[in-house]
Order: C-alpha cells, then structure tokens, then sequence
C-alpha cells in the first residue's frame, strides 16, 4: 500500500513537576467542559449551574495555585475572551475554544511527574490484501457477488443485510461506519481516565474465576493486573449455565496464569471499588513482540449502522470477508491530481475507513472519501452547466439602455443602492451573451431583490422579447402581479396572471395574447410550466424562491419557446458550501446590504409561561395603530393538523385573549379567494391581528405590521424563521420578534438564541446546515442533491472548495470524459441511482 507511516501508538514521556490534586481536577472540569461545547457546536451550552462561558470565564479568572505567571496571564485574556462569547461569530468561538484546549494540554504534560511509565507498543496483526491468498479469494467473488454467495455469510446473515439495502459486495464495501471506539490509545494504568477507552498492557498477578453467589447462571472472572505504574482489577462477566461448569472455570484460570501478560481493552468506569474497565476485551502476549490476533483490542474499532437482527460483530466480520475486493478497483482520480492534493489511494482508503491502523490513517481515508463524493458532484454540475452553455439565447444588448427600464427607476420612490446596481450590470452583461445566462441571485430580506428583477425582465422586453415571473404560491404571484400593476401601465407593457385557480375563459384568453405576442409580460404559479402554455419569444425567466422549484420543474420552463435567459431568486440565505452543492450549475450574484433607512428588529426568546409578554406587547402596538402576526408550525407536514392548529389559535385569541379587536386568519386550506381577501383585510389596515400558518413566510409586505410573534418556535428552522421575521420591520417604526418556545431543550433555547442575538442571515444559515442538514435548509427534497454518505456540507467546505477546483480542471481539459473512463462510469452509475430514487418517491 502506498503512502504508509508506521502508526504512533505510545504516550511520549512527559516532563515536569508534580501536580496537586486540586490542579489536576481542574484541568479535567475544563477540558470536560470544552469538548462538550464543541460537540454542542458552538452554541454556548447550558449547564447544570451557569452557561458554558460564564463557567470558562470564571475557572479562567480564578485558577488554582501551580500555574507560572505567564501562564496566568494568558487565562486572565482567555476569561475577557470568553467573557465576550455571545457576540463572537462562530469562527471565533471555535478558535478561542480549540486554543484554550491546546493551551491546557500542554500545561497538563508539562506538569506531569517526571518519570512516568511508558506503556509498551502493540504489534497488530494486519489483513493483507496485496497476499496471493487474498487474491485467490477473489476468484470467487467480485464487487457485483451477491452477499449471500460469499463464503461465511450465510442465507440468514444475508437477508438480515437486504433489509438495510445491502445486497451486493460494493453495497457492503460502500456501508462506512458511522463512529469507532478508540481502543487504540495504550496507556499505563495509572494515567486511565474515567469516560475514556483506553488498552493497557499489564501482568496478571491474580486470577480468580467463580459462580457468582446471588446468580447460579453467572460466572465471573476477576484479574489483579499490574505494570510499573500502578495495580489494576478487573472483572469479566459471562452469563449462562455453560459458564458456570467446574471444567469451564478452571480453563478460564488456566488461560490467564500468575506472571502473563496480557492486553485489555475497554470503557474505563469509576465506581466505590476504584478504577477498572467495563466488560473488558482480553487477550495474552506470548512475548513482547507478539501480534495481536483481536480484531478489536488496541485498535479504533467501527461501529455500523445496523438493521433488525444484525449482530455488530457479524457485520465486521463480513466486512474483513470482502475487503479484499478492493484489489479490484480502479482509482478514478489521476495521479496527477492524487499526488498533487496529497490524497492516498482508492485502495488505501477503503481498506483504512473499514480497519484503520490509527487516527491519522482514518483521517486520511476520510478525506479522500469525502473528495470523491464531491468530485461526482461537481462534475455533474459542471457537466450540466456545459450543456446550458452550448444551448443559444436571445441576444439581449447591455449598452442599450431601453426607456422602459430608465423610466422604471423614475418610478420608484427611492434609488438602487451600489449593490442592486452592480447585480443589476451582472445580470445584463449575462443577458448579452448568446449562451444562456444561468444565475442565482441572493439577498436577505428586504434587501431588494425583487426590483432589480423586474428591472432585468424590463430590459429583455425592451429588446422586444417577453418575460415570465413564476412564484412558489398563489399567494407570492398575486403579491407580485399587484406591485407590477402599479407601474407596467406607466411602461406601456402588458401583464398578466396564471395560476391554477384563473377561470377557464380567462387563461383561454391570456394563453392566446400570449401566443401572439400581445401578452409581454407573465406572472403565475407552476401554471406556466404546463404543456398549453407558448411564449412567441420568451426572453427572461425569473424563478422567485429557488429552493421551492425542483431541477426538474426549472428546466420545464426553460423548455417553452426559444432558450431563455434564466434568473433564480432567493431570499433564504444559502451558505456557500451548500450553495456550490446544489446550484453549482449557476453564477451567483449577491445583493450584501440593505436599503438605507430600515430599522433593527428586536428579537426576543419567551417560554410558555411568558406568553402574556407577547400577547401584551400586540395590544401596545395595536393600540398605537400598528399590526402584529401570530404564525403558527406546520405539523408532521400535515394540512389537517395545520389547519386545526390555525383555527383554534384563532378562536382563542378571538374569545379569551383579544376579543376586543379584529382578528384575522390564514392558512394553506383556504381557497384563492379566501386567501387574498384575508391578505388584503390584513393590507388594507382592517384585520389588526393575522393569526397565520408559513404562508405569510413570502410575499406578505405589509409595512404598519411591526410585531412578529412564532408559536412552536422550536419547530421551525432557523433560516426559515429569519424570513418570517423579515414580515416586519419593513416601515419606519420599531419592530418585535418574539419566538415562544414551548420546548425544555437547552439545545433548542441555544439555537433560538442563535437567532435572538444575530441579524446575519448567512451565519444563520451556516448555524441551521449544521444543526438540520441541507435538505431541511433548502426546504425541499427536489434539490437533486446526492445522498453523502460520508461529506458534510458544514464541515468539509475546504474539501468541496478542491472538488470544484479539480473538476473545472478536468471539464475544461476534456469536457466529454473521454479521457476519464472511470469518473464517467461512475457518474453515469449515480445518475442512475438517483433516477432510481426519484421514481420510488
């Protein structure tokens, strides 16, 4: 195998003074205290007694005794550090966090008694895949055997395997562990911590074998064990009448005689008795030089994913059957790029991800793992964007400034700011090309996305083609064919509405103007995705909310007429390592400030029990003539317990809470007509208070309402909350979020206070991909996004950076693969599972 370093198994000896007992229970309550944190991502957790930073600044404040003055010095900056948490992004807290950790450790060694015992080094027995023996193995299988034609995987143990979708060999090869147990850190016995895993190598000084004397049917065997640093019992538990023979126990005394030396592995636990370890993995040295038959003592043991009946054991077994398969395969990655990455071989990793020799070893077949699923992924985009590009588009001229777009500007009450300006040139420097533009155009709420739309679709119907606008809900459409009411007559263009509840004798009407020519300018719902629907020349597309629009429904569109010009909108702020995953087929544009002029809105987290806070406030700022909304979760993606939860809100603030004021309701089972008259009630100023469902989440502008309150809050996702709060806010007085949160979670306070505490919708988002996954993220499961068995998209992003780098590379060089066999074999191999997975749902 190449690119083998010999793995590092022993504790270096440590130097320095003694450490007192108070030193040392500090060290630990600190390091505890971090690396919880970190698993909490960031969020600042809370404890049982105060909030993780307030306890870092106070033990950084106030250490024991035993600390140089330097290094006191040091933790007073580390306690103003942590003293200023809450306002740091994520990437400070996570700097401030690794560095204290770092600093401790090396304080802790530092300090270490001056000669402490090494623990001996551990020779592991290997699975050679390169033998002769493991290659005639392979005549009998290969990566397309089915599981249950491999010698030791018997009919039982296969279907067990089809259950957990496991049919074939590279099915099994492919099924990584999901976690390992660290067994490889060897330490002596005096340096074993309580909670860690830990092998030690010691000498039995005692062995004791026994029935135990309140169950008949449990045997015990007890060892004293001991090295140059300390004793140690443990004790190993068998249950069933076959232990419990006379002839067993005298074997099990036989087997681990006075004077051996053994290897011992296990959870290390602390109880009334001492130290030991938790049902212990055992096994004999017969010298120093010995190799460790267990496939587990010693080592970072996998841990899979398992099914009903599926034995963890059985499952490592049958994956050491198969592994060597791996001489089968062909590395896809060209050398070039392998060795210029400093990425180990397909080979090597496969084999390192099942059975890894050390953490460095994992690491490593980790990332080029993840590597390879990003690659696919960016060469499937790149491939897509090429086929675009080779498609033509109508020529749309960015020197010609038409009137309509020059008069548009006239029209609004206010001027672009310099980054709707300079998305707006973006766009038409792409709409002057012949290749068809393909663009996402990003903005947070309010900042302005939808003018500088209309501008783009103005400027396509200047050049004398017609321009399309599709919205995700009715809702959304109607809101935006009355603002382009107001201005398109001042223009001297036509516009028009389709959706699925226009009457028949209308839409007949429209379709014709459409056909014709007459009709320049339409906005609908996925109507306009419909075969009746023809554009004589469709210039521009607009998709507002991308990530409502599946890849499949965006190109039905694309279809109608000649290859327009396509412009995606999104107002739910996507992080850049997911925005590359699922729209790295399109140029992105960014408008990255608000309008000057709108106002902070103040966030606040309640319980339950402060609801009357909420409720209070909506009377204050109803009284002073404003409005407030009340929204409410969709459940279990379910409309039935949706619209139960809406209307009894509803009856309960109309009876019990508000019954002095007009109160209005609106959820996804009204009709067109209810929904819009409730909408405009709610406008028009004579609905004061909208109890609603995530309907109102777009389109709703209604600039008096300055109170957002969000029942369930801990239901939503972060990002999406972001955009109900950006309902408010939108005028010029001070405006109120107020998240309920019905959950005693500390982890969903955290993420509520995540948004409480940040405006940011880009850090949010990042927050939400990491807590919830980029399809909850995205708000659909038609994203087109593969399954990643192994990449993250919140923590591999500078993997996925390379990706992309590597395969623009390998686009630009050979565009059709031909030199690429296998990454083209492997793609079209994932298309196909995904046209698979598309046709189940």
């Amino acid at each position: 195998m190449d690119q083998r370093q010999p793995p590092r198994r022993n504790s270096d000896l440590l130097k320095g003074g003694q450490i007192s007992i108070e030193l040392e229970q500090w060290f630990t309550r600190l390091q505890q205290s971090l690396g919880l944190e970190v698993g909490a991502d960031y969020l600042n957790i809370q404890g049982k007694r105060s909030q993780f930073n307030i306890f870092l600044a106070a033990s950084c404040s106030q250490p024991p005794a035993g600390l140089t003055t330097d290094q006191q010095e040091k933790l007073r900056n580390y306690a103003e550090g942590f003293h200023n948490y809450n306002s740091l992004s994520v990437d400070q807290r996570k700097r401030i966090v690794i560095d204290l950790r770092r600093s401790l450790h090396q304080w802790r060694t530092e300090l270490q008694p001056t000669s402490p015992p090494s623990a001996p080094r551990l020779r592991l027995e290997k699975i050679d895949i390169d033998t002769s023996e493991s290659i005639n193995k392979l005549s009998t299988f290969n990566l397309n055997t089915p599981l249950g034609q491999i010698e030791g995987i018997s009919a039982k143990l296969a279907t067990q395997f089809a259950k957990i979708n496991l049919w074939l060999v590279k099915d099994l090869l492919h099924h990584y562990p999901r976690d390992y147990v660290d067994y490889s850190q060897l330490v002596p016995i005096s340096s074993l911590q309580p909670g860690s895993t830990a092998t030690i190598v010691a000498t039995v000084k005692r062995c004791h074998a026994f029935v135990s004397p309140k169950n008949p049917n449990l045997s015990i065997l007890d060892l004293q064990l001991q090295d140059p640093s300390g004793k140690l019992k443990i004790s190993k538990f068998m249950a069933g009448r076959r232990f419990t023979s006379t002839a067993w126990l005298h074997q099990q005394m036989r087997s681990y005689p006075v004077g051996a030396r053994i290897a011992a592995s296990g959870l290390v636990k602390e109880s009334r008795f001492g130290i030991s370890l938790q049902d212990p993995l055992l096994e004999i040295l017969e010298t120093p030089n010995t190799k460790l038959q267990s496939r587990q003592i010693g080592r970072l043991l996998p841990v899979y994913p398992l099914g009903e009946g599926l034995v963890a054991e059985r499952l490592r077994e049958s994956v050491i059957k198969i592994l060597p398969v791996v001489n089968q395969l062909l590395d896809p990655l060209p050398d070039v790029w392998r060795l210029k990455l400093k990425l180990i071989s397909l080979r090597e990793a496969l084999y390192q991800i099942h059975q890894p020799e050390s953490a460095d070893f994992l690491q490593a077949s980790r990332r080029r793992l993840v590597f390879d699923e990003f690659l696919l992924l960016q060469l499937a985009l790149g491939l897509r964007r090429l086929q675009i590009k080779l498609k033509n588009a109508p020529v749309l001229p960015a020197s010609a400034v038409g009137n309509r777009l020059l008069n548009f500007q006239k029209l609004l009450p206010f001027q672009f700011t310099p980054a709707q300006a300079r998305v707006l040139q973006e766009i038409r420097a792409d709409m002057a090309k012949p290749q068809p533009m393909a663009r996402l155009l990003q903005g947070d709420v309010g900042s302005g996305k939808t003018v500088v739309a209309i501008a783009a679709l103005l400027c396509a119907i200047d050049a004398g083609h017609q321009g399309a606008l599709m919205a995700p809900t009715e809702v959304l459409a109607q809101q935006h064919y009355e603002k382009l009411c107001s201005w398109m007559p001042h223009l001297n263009v036509t516009v028009d509405l389709l959706t699925g509840s226009t009457p028949a004798p209308r839409r007949r009407a429209l379709l014709q103007d459409l056909a014709n020519g007459q009709l320049q300018f339409l906005v609908g719902t996925h109507a306009l995705i419909e075969d009746p629907v023809n554009f004589v020349s469709l210039g521009l597309v607009v998709v507002d909310e991308q990530h409502r629009f599946g890849v499949a429904q965006r190109n039905r569109l694309l279809n109608k007429g000649l290859q327009p010009h396509l412009l995606t909108m999104t107002a739910t702020p996507i992080p850049r390592t997911l925005a590359l995953s699922v729209h790295g087929d399109l140029d992105v544009s960014q408008i990255d400030a608000l309008p000057p002029g709108r106002l902070p809105i103040k966030t606040q987290v309640l319980s339950n029990q402060e609801r009357w806070i909420a409720e209070e406030l909506i009377r204050t700022e109803v009284a002073a003539g404003h409005q407030a909304y009340v929204v409410l979760p969709l459940v279990d993606e379910s409309e039935k317990i949706e619209l139960r939860s809406a209307v009894e809100e509803h009856q309960r603030l109309a009876h019990e809470v508000f019954p002095d004021l007009s109160l209005g309701l609106l959820h996804g089972r009204l009709s067109s007509s209810d929904k819009q008259a409730a909408i405009e009630a709610f406008s028009r100023g004579v609905t004061q208070v909208l109890i609603s469902t995530t309907v109102v989440e777009v389109g709703v502008d209604v600039p008096n309402a300055t109170v957002m309150v969000i029942e369930h809050a801990e239901r939503f996702g972060l990002a999406q909350m972001h955009q109900l709060r950006g309902r408010v806010g939108r005028g010029t007085s001070p405006s109120h979020c107020l998240l309920i949160n019905n959950s005693s979670s500390a982890i969903a306070k955290q993420r509520l206070d995540v948004l409480a505490r940040s405006s940011d919708g880009f850090e949010i988002a990042e927050v939400d991909l990491r807590l919830r996954g980029p399809g909850q993220v995205l708000g659909t499961q038609q994203s087109g996004l593969p399954d990643l068995a192994l990449a993250s998209l919140s923590d591999d992003g500078s993997i996925l950076e390379e990706a992309r780098d590597v395969a623009q590379a390998i686009l630009a060089a050979d565009p059709e693969l031909i030199e690429h066999r296998q990454l083209a074999e492997d793609l079209a191999l994932q298309k196909q599972k995904l046209a698979n997975a598309a046709r189940l749902n």
